[in-house]
């Protein structure tokens, strides 16, 4: 019950500012889908919500580490979703990882906006590709070349080039950015000088490797992964009737992790979107660290040069880390320099604060690995379960020494990672038996004494390998165990969030989480490298081998290539929820000279070491919001998010309401709103609402006509300020708006309009 106006309530922990909003891995398992689109803002701060509400028009999102930007942007689509502004079919999100895209799936079916293609651009190209090519080129499409390495092996045979195992990898890559990049053959030496890569062979070498490599392909007519994306983009621009169809189908576009955008991917979106507008992109700069692969932060950094129309949303309050680990990552980019630094975000934690950042260095790599087996088996003994765990390194031939730590200490560990956990063969034949036992009922007699859902799962799957307690050692029959005991978490889990709930109805929930891999959590510490832990977080980070020439690597030497590393870095410190470790050794190996020296990247951060001089990188970007509507000659509208909760400007009370927060005010507190002005407001918007075909809502909400009542707004600044009034209303609808809150009749200004069209 609400408290009588005047008096303040006592906090509640599901509101933003209580600390409600939580990044990816705290997302709740099953949470209840909100009642409404109103509700669906529910717990957003006022940045976050500002991205929800802004579903017309460019929108880029520059969302620091942990600042809650996947809740964001699932929020966005399920409240257009939920408020009929946006049809899900016409909704097309696309990120960079499997796993990404099935976190997103998964949100946005918890938020009851089923039906929305959330996907990576190669399935999403795929997927175009397999439904046009009959109709583009004719017959079938070529086969899909799973690994390349066999055949790049073959070019380079017929090249009589030898290539060793590391070298054949390495240029596999090569030919992954060339394609990307959209560099031919003939071309690719000369994009090598220019971007000063570092070849790993003679670039005129790979060069005829590439050029026999792409022959080979179309000789046994095969295509691989570049070229779903390079085909697809040949037939929209060549097929105009095609691409007309995909715009048709898909009118909105979500891109998460925009700095991670290749040139050739940027060229599929742009074909995609046409000369539309409805554009929404969620990066951070600070995280560029594939660029390797081709990947750059200019298609982020240069959105408002190429949308000036685009509201620009900064997302600083990091819910993920406490402050003393939002305080070592905001120095480590502190010295950072490069245009992507130029644009860095100063987190702000919204936690409480937790234990200082421990530094350690150790004699030797195997002392350093026991080291931090024996800190991580402490940690699990003080209750951090030790699926919330990771050792975090450069590369990934460094995991191997852990492995054995962690094993000789009876450590659980696991190097594989969520995505694929439906695709394991333990957890395919477990949904086997739990559906057989769904159907046969109380015909099965291992559930005669099983009372309640977990407990017939884990009677079901004691027939599989599940025990109570985890089997001795490492290997095949642990990870095995790990993934039936997740199975059996979930259960747990299923039956608190739906009491009643029927094995039948598990079944159900293990198809739909199968469908979106949306995977359960599989405790066992996580190894893992830098690159991948990109999207992850844990309540305790291990980031070890921190070393100069393994970080920043050996082969890192154009001032890009450092500040990459350095960026590398700073996504493993952000990983860390609570605990944060870093250390290095000073040797390879027991007994080895200690010539190692700690990374330069510590230096000024880690106790005892001196900072780098007096030399200081850009100035952090605070958050905020900035509006690109451009008005007579005026500069962008910017209105700078507030830094604390959203308060009634009559009694004080933190709002939470979506509604009230767009009153400014509780609803049973005092209205100075102009009644006459609110009722011709309203008989405009009737009017315009027939006219366009949409309803009422669609124009302005109820409450927004109400704030504007109350508001009185005399400029496109103060309109622009009102919650419900974006950029695209204003133009539309802001100068009709603000004659009318001048005197101006209903008549009268809907006269004007029809003379000026």
């Amino acid at each position: 019950m609400r408290p009588p106006c005047g008096q303040l309530p006592r906090p509640s922990p599901a509101t933003w500012q209580h600390g409600g909003v939580t990044a990816a891995t705290h997302f709740p398992l099953f949470p209840q889908v909100p009642e409404s689109a109103d509700a669906v803002l529910d717990g957003l701060d006022p940045e976050q919500r500002e991205v929800a509400t802004a579903l017309h028009g460019p929108v880029c999102v520059l969302a620091g580490a942990g600042t809650g930007k996947t809740r964001a942007i699932t929020h966005r689509i399920a409240y257009g979703v939920r408020a009929g502004i946006l049809q899900p079919t016409s909704v097309l999100a696309v990120t960079f990882t499997n796993r990404a895209a099935g976190e997103m799936r998964g949100r946005l079916r918890q938020l009851g906006a089923s039906g929305v293609q959330a996907r990576t651009f190669h399935s999403a190209a795929l997927r175009q590709l397999q439904y046009f090519w009959p109709k583009a080129v004719g017959g079938d499409l070529p086969r899909l070349l799973e690994r390349k390495v066999q055949l790049v092996a073959e070019a380079a045979a017929r090249c009589r080039i030898r290539l060793d195992r590391n070298e054949l990898r390495d240029v596999t890559s090569e030919i992954e950015w060339a394609k990307v990049t959209q560099t031919v053959p003939a071309d690719y030496p000369a994009a090598v000088a220019k971007t000063q890569r570092d070849a790993p062979r003679d670039p005129a070498e790979i060069s005829q490797i590439y050029a026999t490599y792409e022959q080979l392909k179309r000789d046994r007519s095969v295509i691989d992964f570049e070229d779903v994306l390079l085909l697809t983009v040949a037939i929209l621009q060549d097929r105009h009737d095609i691409a007309d169809h995909v715009r048709r189908q898909y009118q909105h576009f979500v891109v998460d992790e925009y700095q991670d955008v290749s040139p050739l991917q940027q060229r599929l979106l742009d074909l995609w979107l046409g000369d539309r507008d409805n554009l929404c992109v969620v990066g951070d700069a600070s995280q560029t660290i594939y660029s390797f692969t081709g990947a750059t932060p200019d298609h982020l950094l240069n959105f408002r040069t190429r949308h000036p129309g685009a509201t620009v949303v900064k997302l600083v309050r990091d819910y993920r880390s406490t402050p003393q680990v939002v305080h070592l990552a905001n120095g480590l980019l502190g010295q950072a320099r490069g245009r992507a630094a130029e644009h860095r975000l100063e987190l702000i934690s919204q936690r409480d604060p937790g234990p200082e950042p421990a530094y350690t260095e150790y004699a030797d790599e195997p002392a350093e690995a026991e080291g931090t087996a024996r800190r991580i088996r402490d940690l699990i003994a003080a209750g951090v379960p030790a699926g919330e765990i990771a050792v975090l390194y450069r590369v990934n031939s460094q995991s191997e020494v852990y492995e054995q730590a962690l094993a000789d200490a009876g450590v659980p560990y696991q190097l594989r990672g969520a995505e694929r956990f439906f695709e394991r063969a333990e957890v395919r034949e477990a949904g086997v038996a739990l559906r057989g036992a769904a159907r046969a009922g109380s015909n099965d007699s291992l559930l005669d004494d099983a009372e309640g859902l977990p407990a017939e799962v884990r009677a079901v799957l004691s027939t599989k390998g599940w025990t109570p307690e985890p089997p001795a050692g490492s290997g095949a029959v642990r990870d095995r165990w790990e993934s039936l005991a997740a199975l059996v978490r979930l259960a747990e889990d299923f039956e608190r969030a739906k009491p009643g709930a029927t094995l039948s109805d598990l079944v159900a929930e293990l198809d739909e989480r199968a469908a979106a891999q949306h995977a359960p959590t599989v405790q066992g510490v996580t190894l893992a490298s830098l690159h991948s832990a990109k999207g992850l977080e844990w309540d305790a980070v291990f980031l070890v081998g921190l070393t100069e020439g393994m970080m920043p690597i050996a082969y890192a030497r154009t001032d890009e290539q450092i500040e990459e590393e350095r960026r590398l870095l700073y996504v493993g410190v952000t990983r860390a929820r609570l605990h944060l470790m870093l250390s290095w050794s000073l040797s390879r190996s027991p007994g080895g000279r200690a010539g190692r020296r700690p990374s330069r990247f510590l230096n000024g951060l880690r106790p005892g070491s001196a900072a780098l001089g007096a030399r200081r990188g850009a100035a952090a970007t605070t958050g905020g919001i900035e509006r690109g509507h451009q008005s007579q000659g005026q500069g962008p509208v910017t209105r700078r998010g507030r830094r604390g909760p959203a308060r009634c400007r009559v009694c004080g009370r933190t709002l939470t309401d979506a509604g009230e927060m767009k009153l400014m005010r509780c609803d049973d507190c005092p209205s100075d709103m102009d009644e006459a002005l609110y009722e011709r407001l309203r008989d405009w918007r009737a009017v315009r609402a027939r006219e366009i075909g949409q309803p009422a809502y669609c124009v302005f909400t109820d409450k927004t006509l109400m704030a504007i009542a109350e508001a009185v707004p005399g400029s496109e600044g103060e309109l622009a300020g009102i919650s419900g009034v974006g950029v695209r209303k204003l133009d539309r609808f802001g100068t009709a708006v603000l004659a009318i809150c001048a005197g101006g009749t209903v008549d009268e200004v809907l006269g004007e309009a029809a003379d000026e069209s």
